[in-house]
């Protein structure tokens, strides 16, 4: 993988760069969508081909419980599993593993836990997840990592930060393949311990770097805080990425930040939720106003919705019809991808500012 700057806006850090894997170049800043156990839900890997997405992200603690990260590699690996010529980043696992199993014991060896699945105790270490990594065939990977919880106090961030060092050295020396390893930049909510963090990644050095435990609850404030303190540090000439971030509003002012790269599972969470992203800004296609609305939801020929009206997909919606929910997972990464083309082009022309004030206002405007 090789990372390379093309674009610089002169009034913020937003930037335009390449970004070349294994499986293809992808121009940044680049949204992945989620992909956890190997497909976008309520969509195909064709689907977003069709949308025109470069890159995805995956889980490894997923698809380690299932179908496994040995009959993945017995497949194929997960390119050929999902279908898929492009990218794929794979998370390690370390997050789900906290967020999914309140009972996980976390050590210096690794963490423990039971499956959400079927109760069956596992471990997973720093070498392990990088196996599983491998195994899938992931373009770029994570270190293993301990996400504490956003409130934690101060010394159960500092233990996580040097437990998160320990095993992104351990992580790096388990690499066997030529897929490429971000290092995670934690230290919650402290900015000291960020800087911390931060040198611990640096001094290891990998192909990327990755700011992490962020849109946990700290606040957008606390979060752009931190997006800044960290970028301003990191070098230039590796590609950085945020972690679960994925608000439009919050790609865009990371993006000014010096942010290449983002997933979320805002687009097709809220989707399934009944939240339709538009140009226009959001719609709860559950409010009645939209009862028998014959208003399109986007009059571009090129959405993968067109023709179809918000009263149509209301009428969906509400009749709980499997279609309302693919129809909106398309429309709101349709969204997703526009949003992320337009911020590029902005850049390239050197606009970004302007183009930043202008759809917060109309986006914020309408939605409220």
């Amino acid at each position: 993988m090789t990372f390379s700057l093309k674009n610089k806006d002169p009034k913020s850090e937003a930037r335009v760069g390449l970004l070349a894997t294994k499986s293809g170049e992808i121009e940044t800043p680049v949204f992945m969508p989620v992909c956890t156990k190997g497909t976008p839900k309520g969509l195909s890997t064709n689907n977003l081909k069709d949308l025109g997405f470069d890159m995805v992200v995956a889980n490894a603690y997923h698809l380690f419980l299932k179908p496994g990260h040995v009959n993945v590699k017995d497949y194929g690996g997960l390119h050929s599993f999902m279908d898929w010529d492009r990218s794929i980043l794979t998370d390690s696992g370390g997050f789900q593993v906290y967020s999914l199993s309140p009972s996980a014991k976390i050590s210096d060896d690794g963490v423990s836990f039971k499956s959400f699945l079927d109760g069956s105790v596992n471990f997973i270490s720093p070498e392990l997840s990088i196996e599983i990594q491998e195994y899938l065939g992931s373009d770029i990977m994570m270190i293993f990592d301990d996400c504490p919880k956003p409130d934690s106090d101060y010394s159960r961030v500092l233990e996580s930060i040097n437990r998160t060092k320990e095993w992104a050295n351990r992580s790096k020396k388990a690499r066997k393949s030529d897929s490429k390893l971000f290092g995670i930049v934690q230290g919650g909510i402290y900015e000291d311990l960020r800087k911390t963090s931060l040198d611990h990644m640096l001094e290891i050095d990998f192909d990327g770097y990755a700011i992490g435990g962020l849109g946990l609850g700290e606040g957008q404030d606390k979060t752009y805080n931190i997006t800044e303190q960290v970028c301003t540090m990191l070098p230039k000439d590796k590609p950085r990425y945020s972690m679960g971030i994925g608000k439009p509003e919050d790609i865009i002012n990371s993006v000014e930040r010096g942010v290449d790269i983002f997933d979320c599972v805002v687009p097709t969470r809220n989707a399934r939720n009944g939240t339709l992203y538009t140009k226009d800004g959001k719609i709860n296609i559950k409010n009645s106003t939209y009862n028998m609305s014959d208003k399109l939801i986007d009059d571009d020929p090129n959405h993968p919705c067109f023709g179809y009206s918000i009263g149509y997909i209301r009428h969906l919606y509400t009749s709980k019809e499997i279609s309302a929910l693919s129809l909106m997972t398309m429309n709101n990464l349709y969204f997703y991808k526009q949003l992320i083309e337009s911020i590029k082009k902005s850049i390239k022309d050197g606009k970004f500012i302007d183009f930043k004030r202008n759809f917060l206002e109309r986006y914020q405007n309408e939605s409220n």
